[in-house]
């Protein structure tokens, strides 16, 4: 397995990295794309407040759907705040490609329920990130395409925390994949796709 290339940020926009996920029979499957500062290092957003967390997810938004969606085929996971599942802040255009990644830091209230109903029948796809099967997790596991989960997390508590990841349908994306063991284990744990560093690290693409 080899990291995919895709098409890089415009020169004008600030850089992103990608980071591929890969079906367990080697396809690829996708590519997450990550907020990288100008120097295209990375910066921690997940330390950020909430309101410049916002302006990270627009600037991965700009740069890969500026122009329209790209022309790849395979799907793009993006980190998404609070601001974009309640209609706050506008999503672009995606051809069925986007995938919203839900961060852990949003709570599963009345607006976010709504919105995440309404932009499901819009076409978009939904991801919960980093799931530990916290109870804002749980509220929104019924509009969930795919759940992430770090695998580093299955060896802590067993492999009940798939099961819990599983049980309203969803693909499971097994995260922080670091060495060939883990490969195998998250294989014989039943999830369905393979993210981390062992498979192609994140690379940040060239202005």
């Amino acid at each position: 397995m080899t990291a995919s290339v895709v098409s890089p940020a415009l020169p004008s926009r600030l850089p992103i990295a990608s980071q591929p996920i890969w079906t367990t029979d080697g396809r690829l499957f996708g590519n997450e794309f990550l907020y990288r500062s100008r120097e295209g290092l990375p910066a921690q957003v997940d330390r950020w407040r909430s309101d410049r967390q916002d302006v990270a997810t627009a600037s991965v938004l700009e740069a890969l759907f500026g122009d329209g969606p790209p022309a790849a085929t395979t799907f793009a996971f993006v980190n998404i705040t609070r601001s974009f599942l309640v209609d706050d802040r506008p999503l672009p255009a995606h051809a069925g490609r986007l995938v919203l990644e839900i961060v852990e830091s949003v709570a599963a209230d009345a607006e976010v329920i709504v919105g995440l109903q309404r932009l499901r029948r819009r076409g978009y796809l939904m991801a919960i990130d980093d799931f530990t099967g916290e109870p804002d997790q749980l509220a929104m596991m019924p509009y969930a395409d795919f759940v992430k989960i770090d695998c580093r997390d299955v060896r802590r508590q067993g492999s009940s925390l798939v099961q819990l990841a599983r049980q309203h349908g969803a693909r499971l994306v097994a995260e922080r994949v670091s060495d060939s063991l883990l490969v195998e284990e998250c294989r014989g744990w039943g999830f369905d796709l393979l993210q981390g560093d062992v498979l192609g690290p994140a690379i940040t693409l060239s202005a």
